[in-house]
């Protein structure tokens, strides 16, 4: 039944642009296990439904009509084959198909022929129902994933019907009136409910939102880029999977490449991240000035060997004690340009260009520039999954800090980079043991990654717009 594979949709927080960021697939493996735990879930469920009420009227002769409701209907056991389920990409969408359901009813009946009105309960056995369902899959106007019906057959194989209680013996012999009845109107509300089911599920896939908010300078949008695509082995969901400023919603300067993502049915799920939705975010930091910082010499250690006054500077920029001895200096560090990622197979690239303006601070706490350095850096990174946790190790594959301008004249900077380069260490060194703990993997709704792997190919390249 269709039931029994919406919790494989629902494991997705459904989450424009043409070229989805973020791919995630659903492999026939990952679809029988949602079936399997849909069928486990719905047998739960089953035991605490209660039926509405069937009325209608039997025919037993030119002018006599026996009137009847079955009412408080609850299902006292169900015999709940596991379904088949397929990729169905006739449809874009699922099929499932159940044969030889049956269930085992009970509940109250009341009847009027004539001026004869009587009641009691009643048992019933629904026997050999077979249901086929094909839903359909698309994308709305807003990026919302959306289902619908696209065909439902549902056969009832037999009901037994035993009345009990008031003069029902009275109504035995009209047991295969009421049987063939029950029957057709069990049958005729099969696909109905199913529809139904299938709107609910639509109902609250647009009550989703598409997009969240990160922190107050960010948000990210997860809606569908493309319309679903299946084939018979795997269902594909393109998701936008960039981040952006709730305040200017500004576009960043690249777009996403498309990028193809391996099939691999030997798991269940497969989750696809293009480089563009890191450079999403990293544009949104750096359009809000996150990546900078002023710097005085009271952060800086004690025993650092290169403290922020201008008399202490003199072997690194010899002209400063001279031209303002005796004081103190705050440097503005600062990103010139968004730092970008790159996927390399295996490793995960980020470029830095930074610059560093000096200026020394008058008695009257008036800020004189003195120079500009120019840092430009490149770091490694490799990441790899264990013990349920993401973790990684990061390097320097470049570094070079030169002298952009300066209002105190020419000075070597190969001192000055020695030190800059041994700040970095200590920084990723830092960054090391954290990454070394790692970080939990997120859970989904109603499941848990196990088994996770984690690689990093070369599979999209961003570039900026004309």
């Amino acid at each position: 039944m269709f039931l029994s594979v919406t919790a494989v949709l629902m494991l997705f927080s459904c989450a424009h642009g043409e070229n989805p960021a973020i791919q995630v697939i659903l492999t026939n493996k990952g679809l029988q296990y949602g079936k399997h735990a849909g069928t486990d879930w719905i047998q739960k469920m089953l035991e605490h439904v209660t039926l509405p009420d069937i009325s209608g009227k039997v025919n037993v002769g030119f002018w006599c009509s026996i009137h009847y409701t079955l009412t408080n209907t609850s299902i006292e056991k169900c015999d709940l084959p596991e379904p088949s389920a397929d990729f169905y990409p006739d449809a874009t969408g699922l099929k499932t198909s159940m044969s030889g359901l049956s269930v085992a009813l009970s509940g109250q009946w009341m009847t009027h022929f004539g001026i004869i009105h009587d009641k009691g309960s009643f048992d019933m056995a629904i026997l050999g129902v077979d249901v086929t369902s094909v839903v359909e899959l698309g994308k709305d106007a807003d990026g919302h994933l959306s289902v619908s019906s696209a065909n439902c057959v549902a056969q009832v194989g037999d009901v037994d019907v035993r009345f009990h209680g008031g003069a029902s013996w009275i109504f035995k012999r009209f047991v295969k009136h009421f049987k063939k009845r029950i029957s057709k109107e069990i049958e005729n509300r099969i696909c109905p409910n199913v529809e139904e089911l299938i709107a609910s599920v639509e109902y609250h896939l647009q009550a989703m939102n598409v997009s969240f908010e990160v922190d107050p300078a960010m948000a990210m949008n997860l809606s569908l880029s493309t319309s679903p695509t299946i084939d018979v082995s795997s269902l594909n969901l393109g998701l936008k999977g960039e981040f952006f400023s709730e305040k200017t919603r500004a576009d960043p300067p690249f777009e996403a490449q498309p990028f193809t993502m391996p099939e691999q049915q030997a798991f269940m799920l497969s989750v696809g991240l293009s480089e563009f939705t890191l450079n999403s975010a990293s544009y949104v930091y750096y359009s809000y000035g996150v990546f900078q910082r002023f710097i005085d010499d009271s952060m800086i250690p004690p025993g650092f060997p290169l403290h922020l006054n201008t008399s202490l500077m003199g072997p690194y920029v010899p002209q400063l004690p001279k031209m303002f001895p005796g004081l103190l200096m705050d440097l503005h560090v600062y990103a010139r340009d968004t730092p970008m990622f790159s996927f390399q197979p295996g490793a995960v690239k980020l470029g830095i260009q930074g610059a560093v303006k000096a200026f020394a601070i008058q008695p009257n706490g008036t800020q004189t520039p003195l120079f500009q350095l120019n840092i430009d850096l490149t770091l490694s990174s490799k990441v790899w999954i264990a013990d349920g946790k993401v973790k990684g190790s990061v390097s320097t594959d470049n570094f070079t800090l030169t002298l952009a301008g300066s209002e105190v004249g020419s000075f070597g900077t190969d001192a000055l980079e020695n030190i800059a380069r041994k700040v970095v260490e200590m920084g990723l060194e830092i960054l090391n043991k954290r990454l070394g703990r790692g970080l939990v993997l997120p859970r989904l709704k109603r499941a848990q990654l196990v088994n996770s792997v984690l690689k990093v190919q070369e599979v999209s390249i961003g570039y900026y717009k004309k």
